[in-house]
């Protein structure tokens, strides 16, 4: 998930840039990749923080870029999930342009205010529109890989059946994780059976698929930046406290 500059605070130690090897590529969707680097000496990194990726060509010239961390902490593996953006100037190259054996300077963890950990008990409700469901996924992996049996809500949001990134996953975990349920939002095309509407996610349906407000779930809202606004104002109308509403956003991909 690219990202636009945001506050930021790391959590543990000086940030630095380090060496990323590709190691291997999954594809996700027709426009999004899951890129797999290994990068000696990673400190480690909790779910929902992100990393900057800088490129640099031969004539010297560099250009930086934010992205979500998708895997759980596993050694010195980090998953980023990378959503091709139209014109753009790093997104085509990390997906077409760079091969398995090839290096990047990666710099992070990033991030401390959006991230959710294992010894968390309270409900989660985690609400993702396109590319944004990246982090949220992270936690969902972190959950799963800590045996919590803290209770998760995911209500993604996304343009067609064919955008759906992870999908294979999701199915999976939704009949594997127990305490794991998933809620889709479809705003251009559903599948055939669908039996909701389409269209933009609504209060109905936040209202619907989410936790109430009395049981004070962490609300963990992840998307491009009118859709993060839309989702913290019908939370924070349905009662939830603003405190517990954590968001990140970023442009310009999305549902």
């Amino acid at each position: 998930m690219a990202r636009a500059a945001v506050p930021r605070r790391l959590i543990g130690g000086r940030l630095q840039w380090r060496a990323a090897t590709l190691t291997e590529r999954r594809r996700e969707t027709d426009t999004a990749a899951t890129l797999v680097f290994d990068i000696p000496d990673w400190p480690g990194h909790a779910p929902g923080q992100h990393v900057d990726v800088k490129l640099t060509a031969e004539d010297g010239y560099s250009t930086e870029r934010s992205y979500s961390i998708a895997n759980s902490a596993d050694g010195d593996r980090v998953e980023l999930t990378v959503q091709r953006v139209h014109d753009g100037e790093v997104s085509p190259y990390l997906l077409e342009g760079l091969d398995v054996g090839d290096a990047i300077e990666i710099r992070g963890p990033i991030g401390g205010w959006f991230v959710w950990r294992d010894t968390d008990t309270d409900p989660v409700v985690l609400i993702g529109g396109g590319s944004g469901v990246v982090p949220l996924m992270a936690m969902v992996r972190a959950r799963r890989a800590a045996g919590s049996r803290t209770p998760f809500r995911l209500i993604y949001s996304v343009r067609t059946p064919e955008d759906v990134i992870y999908a294979d996953e999701l199915r999976r975990r939704v009949r594997d994780d127990m305490g794991l349920d998933i809620a889709y939002a479809y705003t251009r095309e559903a599948p055939p059976d669908w039996p909701g509407e389409v269209g933009r996610l609504k209060l109905a349906t936040v209202a619907t698929h989410g936790w109430p407000p009395d049981l004070m779930p962490a609300c963990f809202v992840c998307g491009p930046t009118g859709f993060v606004e839309t989702v913290a104002d019908i939370l924070v109308a349905q009662g939830h406290d603003p405190r517990k509403v954590k968001t990140e956003r970023f442009g310009p991909t999305g549902p």
